[in-house]
């Protein structure tokens, strides 16, 4: 029999939207009468073992709203990657509050978490629905078109850029801005949605998804600065060479490990700044810069995307009215239907959780430094409305007098 309370957290990375995934569980869950309870857990599982719980339940819905509209985790994150153990732990804590319904908002890992603690429910006898509600900037959850946070931090990437080139323009030189993305390269990809007239930046885009040279990478920007006097770059943090091993290893020294035993790769400007140095060095050219856009990207307050606060949103209401209507344990995915609009699905967890979604060949261009078309009309929707745009001078040229032979 249900006790009719629900349990939400928020796990890994915030975004620009995961708290309106949050508000969408709350508002949705309190419509039931069904549910006597909503707890939030503070700063994701740790915050379950812990027992660290908030009672939403009597949050007005106004300030909700308030908070939905605010970027990054509201409830708190954390970087733990539970195993079996771990999650033994949450679930003794799920029963002896009697939590009927467990929601975690969050990427593959967290996927994971929840496959595993469902599994415990199940073989405890324990009546618990678990739902797997999608978020990750780095749009790599597999069974998804795209993933909560995705289009929001793309939406930044792709506007840093055309300020970039802009100032590019303005002062040429090269210029690298080095994207978040380990193992899939759709944030970097986003760069080119900033480009407007032919000959705007991004001019070279590398993705984790092709091997990188740092030989080819040269003479690619020297090709492109002799040809345009200047030249702007994308390169996606988890680039690598033909062995799989990162560049920005082979570059650096010391350099960290995160909690899962991944070299930090967005922690610091390393790669941008030995990039810079490879082309201030070896192809003497003088003015280079590079930034590093960190966690810049993740939950900008000013660069957010209508698109994904709406689908934000509706991801939380349908993980409430799958474990509620359906009851059956899942992921909710996001389906593309038409041009523009999508659906909702529930995945079995099994084929979401621990897995990665990559660029597929058809965004990526033949010569492995730009985008396709095909690309650019996948993600153009997402960005939302009111992106703005560059423009050019007409330039009429008034003719010389002291050198006119010049």
């Amino acid at each position: 029999m249900s006790s009719g309370k629900i349990l939400v957290a928020q796990g890994g990375g915030p975004t620009a939207v995961i708290n309106q995934s949050l508000a969408g569980v709350v508002l949705e869950a309190r419509r039931h009468h069904d549910v006597r309870l909503v707890y939030g857990a503070q700063h994701g599982v740790r915050g379950i073992v812990d027992e660290d719980f908030v009672d939403l339940t009597q949050e007005t819905s106004h300030n909700l709203e308030l908070v939905a509209n605010t970027p990054a985790s509201a409830l708190g994150s954390t970087r733990d990657k539970p195993d079996l153990k771990y999650c033994q732990e949450i679930f003794k804590v799920l029963q002896a509050h009697e939590i009927a319904h467990f929601f975690y908002i969050g990427g593959n890992d967290s996927a994971d978490t929840v496959r595993i603690v469902a599994e415990e429910a199940r073989k405890a006898g324990y009546p618990l629905r678990s739902l797997h509600i999608p978020k990750t900037i780095d749009n790599d959850l597999v069974g998804n078109d795209h993933t909560p946070g995705f289009p929001s931090a793309a939406r930044f990437v792709a506007q840093a850029f055309a300020g970039a080139n802009l100032d590019n323009a303005a002062l040429p030189g090269v210029y690298v801005g080095v994207v978040m993305g380990r193992h899939a390269g759709f944030l970097t990809a986003a760069s080119a949605l900033g480009k407007k007239f032919d000959d705007d930046g991004p001019h070279l885009i590398y993705l984790p998804e092709r091997t990188f040279d740092i030989e080819r990478f040269l003479a690619d920007v020297k090709t492109t600065h002799d040809r345009l006097g200047r030249c702007v770059v994308a390169v996606s943090e988890g680039i690598h060479d033909a062995s799989g091993t990162p560049i920005v290893a082979q570059l650096a020294k010391d350099l960290e490990r995160d909690a899962h035993g991944n070299l930090q790769l967005s922690g610091s400007g390393a790669l941008a700044d030995l990039l810079c140095e490879q082309i201030k060095t070896r192809l003497k050219i003088k003015r280079v810069r590079g930034d590093t856009f960190g966690y810049l990207q993740r939950s900008f307050v000013g660069c957010v995307s209508d698109v994904d606060q709406r689908e934000a949103r509706e991801v939380g209401e349908k993980a409430v009215q799958f474990a509620l209507w359906g009851d059956r344990d899942g992921s909710v995915a996001i389906e593309r239907t038409g041009f523009y609009s999508v659906d909702y699905r529930l995945l079995p967890l099994e084929a979401v959780a621990g897995k990665a979604r990559t660029m597929d060949d058809a965004f990526i261009a033949a010569n492995g430094t730009d985008v396709t078309d095909a690309f650019r009309l996948y993600l153009r929707p997402l960005l939302g409305s009111g992106m703005p745009d560059a423009f050019r001078l007409r330039p009429a040229p008034v003719p010389k007098v002291l050198r006119r032979g010049g």
